[in-house]
């Protein structure tokens, strides 16, 4: 870069003095008129007044090019969208009246121009040689190469605001899991996507939604690389998990699009009928009461990624045959998962959905690597399904929690229900962990 020195300082106080006319008239020109800016940054050196840092950026939503202000206060991220040049200006205008000590700096392929003010006036400036054959800004949708979901859309917001990344864009080790949990979820969010757009939006409840990182990841990742209009409804007992999500969510600019509530998963009330239903990592009989009421609700699909299943290690006999397999508690508990989850596919057969169960992340990622995918289209009571349940049940002497909290559907195919147990798997269904 070369610099020049536009400005000599004075004695006394810290400058208050507004950037020079011919260089905001430069920001102005290569921000406003060109397509080549990758990123226009005002950090401020003072305390107490404002934040810390603030940024421009173009990007590509629903094939439209917008642009992001991003802010950062007291080590807290929160990014906007700005949809109009006018609202663009606006921004623009109110960086460039900063007064203080503070830094500019226009990133760009035709070369980056930096500003510096210094606490007496002083004003440096450096500019950049242009790039050469560097790719474009922005680019459509249709230019893209296939790879990982979270490098086909802008989430350098969304992985530092939820801490999965860092200052400088990386990935910190101790989330690595986390971003590859993201990721392999949204590969096979690809498989549960309507053919064609709707005109209305796409309804996605997720039940247990803790701090919702997938959830939010899903939601950003649903607008920006399908163009799709989507609406959340998360639910979570926790009250304190449901402000930060909320907080997270109005970070991100999605308040508008995605809502999270404290309530009691089995009493709550939907008026709208969910296209694709969440659960992810709910803790044993939560996941259980999430399918319940996704059936109740008439979810077209549901994704549900299981987490800890006590409830029918608890009904497991170890006597007979399966008594050298029981006597071991790990061996128990992962029988018991098994158990779980095939109780939990047929009885969603037997009521007319399509299940596949696959490991859609590897181990390091997570112990609890399996999903559930369902969706509605199969004809119900199918003969063999029905078969196929009650003898796996009636072997193993057990009544899935499942089969309680549907009772009233199965009657039909199951005969008479199974006592009762639906109250204790409402009052045993936590949240997330």
């Amino acid at each position: 870069m070369t610099s020049d020195d536009l400005q000599f300082p004075q004695d006394g106080e810290v400058s208050r003095t507004a950037l020079d006319e011919a260089l905001q008239a430069e920001f102005r020109q290569r921000i406003l008129e060109t397509t080549d800016w990758q990123r226009f940054t005002l950090a401020r050196h003072r305390r107490g007044r404002g934040a810390g840092r603030e940024s421009l950026r173009p990007l590509m939503i629903r094939d439209a090019v917008c642009w992001q202000l991003e802010r950062v206060d007291a080590g807290r991220t929160t990014v906007s969208n700005i949809a109009t040049i006018t609202e663009l200006t606006e921004a623009l205008e109110r960086l460039l009246q900063e007064t203080g000590p503070r830094e500019y700096h226009l990133q760009s392929t035709s070369g980056d121009l930096h500003v510096r003010v210094t606490r007496k006036g002083r004003t440096l400036v450096a500019r950049g040689q242009a790039q050469t054959g560097a790719a474009p800004v922005a680019p459509p949708p249709h230019d893209r190469v296939k790879r990982q979901p979270l490098t086909q859309f802008d989430a350098t917001a969304l992985l530092r605001i939820t801490g999965i990344g860092d200052a400088h864009g990386g990935i910190r080790a101790s989330m690595r899991g986390k971003y590859d949990q993201i990721n392999a979820f949204l590969r096979e969010l690809e498989t549960a996507l309507p053919d064609k757009p709707s005109e209305r939006p796409l309804e996605i409840v997720d039940c247990g939604s803790g701090l919702a990182y997938l959830t939010l990841a899903a939601t950003i990742y649903l607008q920006q690389v399908h163009g799709l209009d989507v609406r959340v409804h998360g639910i979570d007992r926790n009250a304190t998990l449901v402000g930060k999500a909320n907080a997270l969510a109005r970070d991100l600019d999605l308040a508008d699009k995605v809502t999270f509530i404290a309530a009691d998963l089995a009493d709550c009330t939907l008026d709208v009928r969910p296209d694709l239903l969440l659960s992810l990592h709910a803790c044993d009989a939560a996941t259980d009461l999430a399918l319940a009421r996704g059936v109740e609700w008439g979810a077209a699909t549901m994704l549900v990624a299981p987490c800890c299943q006590h409830d029918l290690q608890r009904q497991l006999r170890d006597s007979g045959p399966m008594r050298a397999l029981l006597r071991h508690n790990i061996l128990r508990e992962r029988q018991a998962d098994l158990l779980t989850d095939a109780f939990r596919a047929q009885l969603l057969r037997m009521l007319g959905y399509r299940v596949r169960i696959v490991e859609f992340v590897a181990p390091e990622a997570t112990a609890r690597n399996l999903l559930l995918r369902a969706t509605a289209g199969l004809a119900r009571g199918q003969g063999m399904v029905v078969e196929e349940y009650l003898a796996l049940r009636d072997f193993w002497r057990v009544t899935p929690i499942l089969e309680e909290l549907l009772a009233p559907r199965l009657g039909t195919y199951l005969g008479t229900p199974a006592a009762s147990g639906a109250e204790h798997a409402r009052g045993t269904a936590n949240g997330r962990e």
